[in-house]
């Protein structure tokens, strides 16, 4: 397994000295839409850069597949098949908060080891909170053990819900439908910062319908590994390469993901 603690450093330090520096200083000119309604900024590039050059320095023979470079080059999801370990990158989650100068914005990393989640990284440069996960060891927040929040019934639940457009128009429309069926329902339009909060028993589900890889693999580690209960739709469990499947649910327990699950995603 890696040294956490380097990898951790090191996105700390690319946050300090090559994200800070440019939040809501960025130009017009420096901000994109790579697709409709889909933001890319400078900072995205240049970060996932420096952390796939320096994260294959320190696992020598290990792959990336990183958010930018896969919108330039689709055929990168194919890394996640091999057998080499595979960093999965997203250098700014929350873009659109970003380039807006919203401070709920996080980067993340994930390694793969075997097609398995080994190790998680979710840091929020503006807070300082630093989320780190070890499969088998546990899930950090700033050195503070995270514990997911108590289960309860779905009326007394809070968390978000996730319906994008990639969602059959009738799923989405079901999902809206039910919302208010839970407690409380609220987006930071970050998964990351979702996550974070997720582990840290601050809310207690998520549900997304659009899985790519650098959104979840890093947050359902960190979720597990605080005791959570991450699963698709169909009650299986979400690895990497199940980006073309529908949804994801994360509860605190598996009965408590079964009761949101028919609560949110039942017929009427």
């Amino acid at each position: 397994m890696i040294d956490v603690a380097k990898v951790s450093a090191m996105i700390e330090e690319i946050a300090a000295q090559d994200v800070l520096p440019r939040f809501q200083a960025l130009t017009a000119e420096e901000i994109h839409e790579k697709v409709a309604g889909e933001l890319v900024t400078v900072v995205d590039l240049a970060v996932e850069n420096l952390l796939s050059a320096r994260l294959r320095d320190l696992l020598p023979g290990s792959l990336v597949v990183g958010e930018e470079a896969v919108h330039a080059d689709p055929a990168l999801m194919e890394r996640l098949a091999a057998d080499a370990p595979i960093w999965i990158i997203d250098p700014i989650d929350g873009t659109r908060n970003f380039a807006h100068g919203r401070p709920v914005f996080a980067i993340m990393v994930a390694l793969l080891l075997g097609g398995e989640s080994a190790g998680a990284w979710i840091l929020e440069p503006v807070s300082g909170k630093f989320g780190v996960a070890e499969r088998g060891g546990g899930a950090w927040l700033n050195g503070r053990r995270l514990r997911v929040a108590s289960a309860d019934t779905p009326a007394r639940m809070s968390g978000s819900l996730h319906a994008s457009s990639y969602a059959p128009s009738e799923l989405a429309r079901r999902i809206e439908r039910h919302r208010d069926r839970v407690a409380a329902v609220k987006s930071l339009r970050c998964a990351g910062a979702e996550y974070l909060r997720l582990a840290a028993g601050e809310t207690h589900f998520s549900l997304f319908t659009r899985l790519m890889p650098w959104d979840h693999v890093p947050g359902t580690l960190l979720h597990s590994e605080a005791g959570g209960t991450a699963l698709c739709f169909d009650g299986t469990p979400y690895t990497a390469g199940r980006y073309r499947d529908l949804g994801l649910l994360m509860a605190p327990d598996r009965q408590s993901w079964q009761a949101l699950h028919d609560c949110l995603l039942g017929q009427e």
